[in-house]
């Protein structure tokens, strides 16, 4: 697919920009020229096109593989258009059946609705709250009712639907397909029809879905949407797709320190993919710092900039310098010299206690407090228990980033 606009469009310097950001990283952009003409009139109208990223509540939280999605609507909302976060509280009762051999179970409306309180918080890390128009689906999805679906069914054939890869695998293995999973990308699509959308944005997994909404659109008597599709992420393993499930997956509401060390973690090839998808940098300065690394620039220090750079999107600048601060401290061994030294009495004794009568916290609802975060690490591996009992013995106590004491229980 060609990236580049076709020539006898001769769009101006500011239509150009817009297609250059469009195409970063993406997969594909479909149709590119229909795109290019809705750019054109875009900046003639002055008025900003419509562009919607639907997410289905299926967890509470988002991770880095979700962002990928998410920083293309945050440089499409920065040249000036009308950017929709869709939550998908109608969808996720069907289950999306992409990329399934099996039934998607739905979820019931109380998992839905609790997860859905913590998707938008946490997209507005990479969105600006602003200038985003927030959307639910049940509120047309809904007032649809048993006619409004049975008319909108008959806009779409089944011989279509079963073209679904998807669906095909599983119909040619005798897996089942339950009748309501074929709604699913009806109801997508209903979305883009009922928002008007001029872009929809999703992940190369979402393709059917994106171009079942163009279909509805030119059905209902719309310009049908163009569809950006971005890669998925590669997790920390580096080959299996981020997930949850699959425990390589980097969460945007981890804490700073847990955040930036996994960043650290990935491989020297993968950091430049990363930076692809994730990085604010102009591909320009990635350019340049890969050239770099090439001509024998110690990758650990481009590294250390991604990880930076992603840990104070979601936590601040203070906070990512106080990450790298605590991973350069734990790479030289993760102790001061000149760390107090003391003997407790009474062991095994309660960590709360411990941390309290060490003089590193105030009192034990803190010190229970710092464990849920992460904060509290006895020679050097962090707790997570917070009724662990500590048996006699010397250890190297860390509270925080700066709080250290070196403590002997027993007599």
């Amino acid at each position: 697919m060609s990236r580049d606009p076709t020539p006898e469009t001769s769009p101006n310097a500011d239509v150009q920009h817009a297609m250059a950001v469009s195409l970063r990283g993406c997969d594909e952009l479909l149709p590119q020229a229909d795109w290019l003409k809705k750019l054109q009139r875009s900046q003639a109208t002055a008025q900003p096109l419509r562009i919607k990223l639907g997410l289905d509540p299926t967890a509470p939280d988002i991770h880095l593989g979700h962002t990928v999605v998410l920083n293309k609507m945050r440089q499409l909302q920065d040249l000036g258009h009308t950017v929709i976060f869709l939550i998908g509280d109608f969808t996720s009762m069907i289950g999306d059946p992409s990329g399934r051999n099996v039934t998607r179970p739905p979820l019931t409306r109380e998992q839905i609705e609790a997860n859905a309180q913590t998707y938008y918080a946490q997209a507005s890390l990479v969105l600006d709250p602003a200038r985003t128009e927030i959307r639910y689906n049940s509120e047309w999805s809904d007032a649809l009712g048993a006619r409004g679906m049975i008319q909108l069914a008959s806009r779409y054939t089944l011989a279509r639907m079963l073209e679904r890869d998807d669906f095909d695998k599983r119909l040619k293995s005798g897996a089942p397909i339950s009748v309501h999973e074929l709604l699913y990308p009806l109801m997508q699509g209903y979305d883009s029809v009922a928002l008007k959308a001029d872009l929809e944005l999703g992940g190369t997994d979402q393709k059917f879905n994106l171009l079942v909404g163009r279909v509805l659109q030119a059905e209902y008597g719309q310009e049908p949407q163009c569809i950006l599709t971005m890669p998925l992420l590669e997790g920390l393993d580096g080959v299996e797709k981020m997930s949850k499930s699959k425990g390589n997956y980097v969460g945007i509401s981890e804490p700073a320190n847990t955040m930036f060390a996994k960043l650290l973690s990935i491989s020297d090839e993968l950091m430049w993919r990363w930076y692809t998808l994730l990085s604010f940098r102009s591909e320009a300065e990635i350019a340049r710092l890969r050239a770099e690394v090439a001509q024998g620039r110690n990758p650990k220090e481009a590294k250390l900039l991604l990880a930076h750079e992603i840990t104070a999107r979601f936590h601040g600048s203070a906070a990512a310098a106080a990450a790298e601060a605590d991973f350069a401290l734990r790479a030289r061994g993760g102790v001061p010299d000149d760390i107090p030294a003391l003997r407790l009495g009474g062991a095994p004794l309660a960590i709360g206690a411990l941390l309290k009568q060490a003089g590193l916290v105030p009192s034990s609802s803190e010190a229970m407090r710092l464990i849920d975060q992460g904060g509290v690490r006895i020679d050097g591996a962090a707790i997570a228990d917070k009724g662990l009992k500590v048996a006699a013995g010397t250890y190297v106590v860390q509270v925080g980033k700066r709080k250290f004491a070196r403590v002997t229980l027993g007599a």
